[in-house]
């Protein structure tokens, strides 16, 4: 009977190469034999596959905005004794790339093709329907945490997730391009360009959670390296041969710049000479170090910027605390890093376990502005930007800290970034894609403590990796055909021999709103297309006039001489050569818009599940709802009606809030009495509460705010009602016009993050203490006259938080 029902020829599937078509849960055909039962039948259990024998751990460590003159590894200021004891045992790269922003970087890190083949040809905020802008990660290219999961590894993501588009970041999804829908089985961090440290908006596998309540100096750098100790810890307990891959991404050193006062405290009066200063000296220490050939050139700052010297005895002492700041913050960065990498060595298993760390997915940034600011919410998402020097001096200690969100000063960004030019955003320079890389395995890396200078990118990465652990990038995974990788495997540049072998990466473009490069054994071709980092202005157009440069890089490390106008006919090779890779990679249409890009209608992009919607009912537990998820309250009028039942003592406690202590509003209760606040900027705080208190048993609590109209971030007049009865009326003079934060959000009955006003810090959440049964939010129309105001303010708002990502 078994002969006639068959073996394990029948019934064996198709075979293909190990490893190509993923998932596979059965790696092998059926061995067994099948009969009438069990009985003259042989059974042949299916078994997950397994990593390839001797497939090394991964550790892969992603910094953010990181200048590549910052660290000491690479001959910066800042001491990053973490970075050097990997370089030690490892390997430094200096000509190794990013793509100038980080979305777009980290989308090729994870994937290992260029940016605009993941559709991350931007920011998500900026997607455009076109195939190399749209933020949709497509299925033919997925996520090496995808691929290494079933090829046998635990995989785990910690840190920042800034791959999500912006409309399914709130807790309907999808979740698909959340990191356990990319191949990550665990996930703790934050989705976004950037979060509170001092209070995160965390989220566990795709759960909205808060940081540990009454933890003293809590800081969410501590937090995700605790958590991914942790994990490692349990993964090599539970399945100790089997290999995991971490991919570990601090928000550091991305603002706001937050770090503890002892880490501070160590940089105290180390850059009072100033960015020029500090610029000169890191160029210097570059050269003897070797990080940098000996006929490099030094690049200036350029004039615009502020000569150290000519600036006030207060801003010196003001900037030079901002730069003190963020060393503390990249040195706790880096300190943070080593706990992790001790812990692995605690398990014995460091030998084998492969550790890739990117000191920066861009370069620095300049969008702190000339001075700096304490309030980036402000500066950034809604063009007000003080002088920050008068409000700093008032207490110089409390930059860094819980009640700042700050950011530094333009010149330390272009000092960090030495010895190129630019920064962050910038595409066509160094200053915006160069980075500091260093690799270790000791196990695969003979010969450790020397330098790599072979040209390569970001989207190398994931080739390396899989050629290290013998497996194979995979043609099909979920039934999808996969397109073949366009990074390079960096893995021949570990043997010895090969240190100064030819780049295997022979041409790699750049592009970035309209600014492009170029590069091509060792030639770069770049144009700026008119944009600096340090200016929100947008060029209009006009591709083909705009001026190229030239650089020889085998003979200028720096980009410091244009030989243009002595080489056309190389210039026009390069050109030709941009323009072949444009179309091979879906760069095309070229695109420096800006407030267009952010509109919806305009894109076609899909909104949040709210937008449209005038008339919206939550009800206590709804917290943690992102601002672009989030009813849109600005710049009109609206009403918001609570609704509570009354029956033991005086309650007190958040009812509705939105924001947080850097721009906010909140309906509260305080001793049974209603109160709403306005928190404009940290700046002009507005309470308007009522005498009377709450009756007994059931009642309604209303506000209505009525907007004075006119413009954008205008004020308007809001009232109290209990029960109809009006209890308190005042005038809020001004009101956020664009956005009021990165990353609060709206909550009901509690507030989670930061408060709103600085009153009810000892009390967070402040959950209300009566009962709560609902909150109605009613949306008035925006006036005809102020529509077109009201619609640049919301693209405003959308342009800064994607230019700060």
């Amino acid at each position: 009977m078994a002969a006639l029902l068959g073996s394990a020829g029948a019934y064996a599937q198709d075979a293909s190469p190990p490893g190509t078509v993923l998932p596979d849960r059965r790696p092998a055909p059926f061995k067994g034999t099948i009969g009438m039962s069990f009985a003259d039948s042989k059974p042949d259990f299916p078994h997950n596959r397994k990593a390839p024998a001797g497939a090394p751990n991964v550790l892969l460590i992603l910094l953010d905005d990181v200048g590549f003159g910052a660290a000491s590894t690479f001959g910066g200021p800042i001491p990053t004794p973490t970075i050097d004891s990997i370089a030690k045992t490892g390997l430094r790269y200096t000509q190794w790339n990013t793509t100038s922003l980080c979305s777009p970087t980290r989308s090729a890190l994870l994937t290992g093709h260029n940016h605009h083949e993941e559709g991350f040809g931007v920011v998500a905020e900026m997607s455009t329907g076109f195939p190399g802008y749209d933020a949709i990660l497509p299925d033919t290219s997925v996520t090496i945490g995808e691929i290494l999961k079933d090829n046998g590894y635990n995989t785990a993501w910690f840190g920042k997730n800034h791959n999500t588009p912006d409309s399914e970041t709130s807790q309907s999804g999808p979740f698909t391009q959340w990191p356990t829908g990319m191949g990550f089985e665990y996930f703790y961090g934050f989705n976004g360009g950037d979060t509170n440290q001092w209070a995160p908006a965390l989220i566990e596998n795709t759960t909205p959670i808060e940081p540990p309540a009454g933890q003293k100096n809590y800081h969410f750098l501590t937090d995700m390296t605790d958590h991914a100790i942790t994990w490692v810890r349990n993964q090599k307990t539970i399945a100790p041969n089997k290999p995991f891959f971490i991919y570990y991404a601090p928000g550091a050193t991305h603002a706001p710049h937050h770090a503890p006062k002892e880490w501070i405290a160590k940089f105290k009066g180390q850059f009072d000479q100033g960015w020029n200063k500090v610029s000169e000296e890191t160029f210097e220490r570059m050269k003897k170090a070797g990080i940098i050939p000996a006929n490099s050139k030094y690049n200036p700052l350029p004039g615009e910027v502020g000569d150290w010297d000519s600036l006030t005895a207060d801003q010196k002492k003001v900037y030079a605390r901002m730069m003190e700041v963020y060393a503390a913050y990249l040195a706790f960065a880096d300190e943070e890093a080593g706990r992790l990498l001790a812990a692995i060595d605690e398990l014995g298993v460091r030998d084998n376990t492969l550790v890739i760390f990117a000191v920066g997915d861009n370069g620095a940034s300049a969008e702190g502005g000339f001075s700096g600011t304490l309030n980036e919410v402000a500066a950034d998402l809604n063009s007000y930007r003080p002088d920050a020097v008068p409000e700093a001096l008032k207490d110089l200690d409390a930059i860094g800290g819980p009640t700042t969100y700050n950011h530094f000063p333009v010149g330390w960004a272009l000092a960090t970034n030495a010895p190129f030019k630019y920064a962050k955003r910038q595409a066509s320079h160094f200053g915006g894609t160069r980075n500091g890389l260093v690799i270790s395995w000791p196990k695969g890396i003979p010969q450790g403590g020397e330098i790599r200078t072979q040209f390569h990118y970001v989207s190398d990465i994931v080739p390396t990796i899989l050629e290290a652990a013998h497996i194979p990038q995979p043609k099909v995974v979920n039934g999808v055909k996969q397109i073949p990788m366009s990074g390079i495997s960096m893995l021949y540049t570990f043997n010895p021999a090969n240190a100064n072998a030819p780049s295997h990466r022979h041409v790699q473009y750049f592009e970035m709103g309209g600014a492009r490069a170029i590069y091509k054994d060792g030639w770069i071709a770049a144009t700026t297309h008119g944009l600096k980092p340090w200016a929100d202005a947008a060029s209009k157009g006009n591709f083909d006039k705009d001026t190229w440069e030239l650089y020889d890089l085998k003979n200028d490390f720096t980009e410091h001489d244009d030989l243009s106008a002595q080489n056309p006919k190389k210039l026009k090779e390069l050109q030709a050569a941009f323009m072949v890779e444009a179309k091979k990679y879906k760069v095309l249409p070229l695109d420096d818009r800006t407030v267009e890009r952010f509109s919806t209608k305009l894109t076609g992009r899909p909104s949040g599940g709210l937008d449209g919607i005038n008339k919206i009912t939550f009800y206590p537990g709804m917290v943690r709802l992102p601002e672009g998820s989030a009813p849109e309250m600005k710049n009109r009028s609206f009403k918001i009606t609570a609704y509570v039942d009354t029956k033991d003592g005086d309650p007190s406690g958040i009812l509705i809030t939105q924001g947080g202590l850097f721009s906010g509003w909140a309906l509260r209760v305080v001793d049974g009495q209603p109160q709403f606040i306005y928190n404009w900027m940290k700046e002009q705080f507005t309470t308007i509460k009522s005498s009377e208190k709450l009756p007994s048993g059931k009642a309604q609590i209303r506000f209505e705010f009525a907007y004075d109209g006119g413009g954008v971030g205008k004020g308007g007049t809001g009232t109290l009602f209990i029960n109809d009865k009006k209890v308190a009326e005042g005038h809020i003079e001004k009101t956020v016009q664009n956005r009021f934060s990165f990353d609060e959000t709206m909550d009901v009955g509690e507030d989670t993050g930061t408060p709103v006003f600085p009153d009810y810090q000892d009390k967070m959440p402040y959950a209300y203490t009566g009962k709560l049964e609902k909150v109605v939010i009613e949306l008035a129309p925006v006036p005809g006259n102020d529509k077109k105001a009201v619609d640049n303010a919301k693209k405003d708002a959308a342009t800064a938080v994607s230019l700060t990502d």
